[in-house]
């Protein structure tokens, strides 16, 4: 029997719900529940992303700091390095992206989340939409679609995984 999938968390999944819905002082289960999830394997976010956290030096930065630490995989394997340069040889390649969207994606987070998707049979969790017209940013939906990621917001990955914040 195959394991069910690991979602792989965006850093905008963290920041939107730690700045908006999901407030640490308002709905505490909801970051809880990330950490059961993670110590479970069912949850995830990579390396990178923590790195963009901790630069908050807030709450959030804290948390993942101190208790998420389960949740962060290693983008350090040769599946995911392999991945990761075909997803950013994909990027480069496309004139519908800027030359400065191009630049940033390949030094942010986003890439490296989509390859560790791909190499390990993830599901990646964003806020972000796919856009087919979009020029100033490189969206991971877009990434996902080309590589046949699947991807949700976190709404959806939260019904999938039955978790109830009430």
């Amino acid at each position: 029997m195959n394991a069910p999938p690991s979602y792989l968390l965006d850093a905008n999944v963290f920041i939107e719900a730690a700045r908006r819905y999901y407030a640490f002082d308002l709905v505490p289960r909801f970051w809880t529940s990330l950490e059961q999830l993670a110590q479970e394997g069912r949850v995830r976010s990579v390396d990178r992303v923590k790195q963009e956290l901790v630069k908050g030096h807030d709450r959030l930065a804290e948390w993942a700091a101190r208790d998420f630490v389960h949740g962060f995989a290693s983008t350090d394997t040769a599946e995911v390095l392999a991945e990761f340069r075909r997803v950013i040889a994909w990027v480069t390649a496309q004139a519908q992206f800027s030359d400065a969207a191009k630049q940033q994606f390949a030094s942010g987070a986003d890439g490296w989340l989509v390859a560790h998707a791909k190499a390990n049979g993830g599901v990646a969790v964003t806020q972000e939409q796919l856009s087919v017209d979009v020029r100033r940013r490189v969206p991971i939906p877009n990434v996902c679609k080309a590589f046949a990621v699947r991807y949700v917001d976190t709404f959806e990955m939260l019904r999938e995984l039955g978790v109830r914040l009430a």
